[in-house]
């Protein structure tokens, strides 16, 4: 796919500039401008492809869990389902005349296998998640064998399973609404790219574009996704976060699997879950690490030597199957923590990170663009407290502990 030519910008100063559109970047956009009116605030979005054709948003397996450890996290996922749910309502004044967007929401719920020496602490998460209203439940060998009779549970101390508020959706409907919503509301998109940041001290004073404008800035908010540390570089800054690849594989099964199939999660790490009458699935590749940032190579061997054995193990329906497509994406891996980094850079002071969330920005981005909207705007937050992803614990090398992360 060609990437559009690139567009100036209409104005030469902007009070908050996004550098990147996809969906934490329209997230956020859309959540300020609910409030463009009574502000009177310009904001503009600089996206490097307009088309998404490498974006994370477009190349993930678009999915969203409460399968968490830590109470944030959980809560910012429940906030995620709910906008899910609400969305052709709250995006249809963008689709005048149209239908308004459904993300066709698969609610199948996650089945986290666990392993004997798991047991008490998986069922420790599931009693935290269940305090906090979601409807995870813990089945012991027996009863997910009775569930899922498809499953091998020989090795298995029970599972985890999501009954309800998980699952996956459209993830590109999720990013168009958001955008075609922000742009309903006044904010700017052009398709281009930020090639430097000018500082005036302790802030970003101004913007460079690809077309040779340089525009004004009153804050910069860095959403660039795998890229983020590149635009940390104009600044002089530097945070944890990585691209890193991850493969996804949809392939048939000979055999079908009975019933309503959940994203099951096996004990190597190798998830895998219904796609109409396929599967998708994919893995923590071998030798995992950063990637260049434009390197989408794809390692197909990871499906054949690691991925297959790992299926055949946990569902033995999966002894005869074939690969229909594949694909590359990259995480925004964060290093220190696999948690996102959101908020204000305490020295370069209207430098805002929205960044790191290592696989889980499309199903953290309903409450993350409203998060970062509310600092901008309001200076704190106000709906969760999202105190525990900021830049600071980068500095103090505290990581953000958090047990689920796949």
């Amino acid at each position: 796919m060609a990437i559009p030519p690139y567009k100036a910008p209409l104005h030469s100063s902007y009070d908050i500039v996004i550098v990147g559109g996809a969906a934490v970047g329209s997230s956020t956009a859309y959540w300020l401008s609910l409030e463009l009116g009574a502000k009177s605030a310009s904001v503009l979005v600089v996206e490097r492809d307009s088309t998404y054709e490498f974006s994370s948003t477009a190349l993930s397996t678009s999915a969203i869990r409460q399968q968490y450890s830590n109470p944030i996290n959980v809560k910012i996922s429940q906030f995620g389902i709910e906008m899910i749910r609400s969305f052709p309502e709250r995006m249809g004044f963008a689709f005048p005349g149209e239908p308004a967007p459904d993300l066709g929401f698969k609610e199948h719920g996650y089945l986290y296998c666990c392993s004997p020496e798991g047991v008490d602490a998986a069922k420790g998460r599931v009693e935290l998640q269940q305090s906090l209203g979601a409807g995870t439940v813990f089945l012991e060998p027996g009863p997910l064998k009775e569930r899922f009779p498809w499953i091998n549970v020989e090795d298995l101390g029970g599972g985890s399973w999501g009954s309800r508020d998980e699952g996956w959706f459209d993830s590109m409907g999720l990013l168009n609404g958001f955008r075609r919503a922000a742009r309903a509301n006044g904010v700017e998109y052009i398709n281009n790219a930020v090639t430097a940041l000018d500082l005036d001290g302790d802030r970003v004073a101004s913007v460079r574009l690809a077309t040779g404008e340089t525009i004004a800035c009153g804050t910069l908010v860095n959403a660039a996704g795998p890229r983020a540390q590149q635009i940390c570089d104009m600044a002089g800054l530097s945070i944890p976060v990585r691209p890193y690849k991850r493969y996804s594989f949809v392939f048939s099964s000979a055999t079908p699997i009975p019933g309503r199939m959940p994203n099951v999660i096996d004990l190597s790490g190798t998830f895998v879950r219904p796609e109409g009458e396929l599967f998708l699935t994919g893995n923590t590749p071998q030798n995992d690490g950063p990637a260049d940032y434009d390197d989408f190579d794809m390692h197909h061997e990871e499906f054949d030597d690691y991925i297959w054995p790992a299926l055949y193990h946990r569902i033995p329906s999966f002894d005869a199957l074939r690969v229909q497509t594949s694909w590359t994406g990259h995480y925004e891996y964060n290093m220190l923590d696999h948690n996102g980094i959101i908020g204000f850079h305490p020295r370069v002071t209207n430098f805002m990170f929205a960044n790191g969330f290592s696989g889980h920005g499309l199903q953290q981005s309903p409450a993350t663009g409203r998060g970062v909207s509310e600092l901008i705007l309001h200076g704190a937050f106000q709906s969760f407290d999202l105190s525990p992803f900021s830049y600071e614990r980068i500095e103090r090398n505290e990581p953000f502990l958090e047990e689920a992360v796949i």
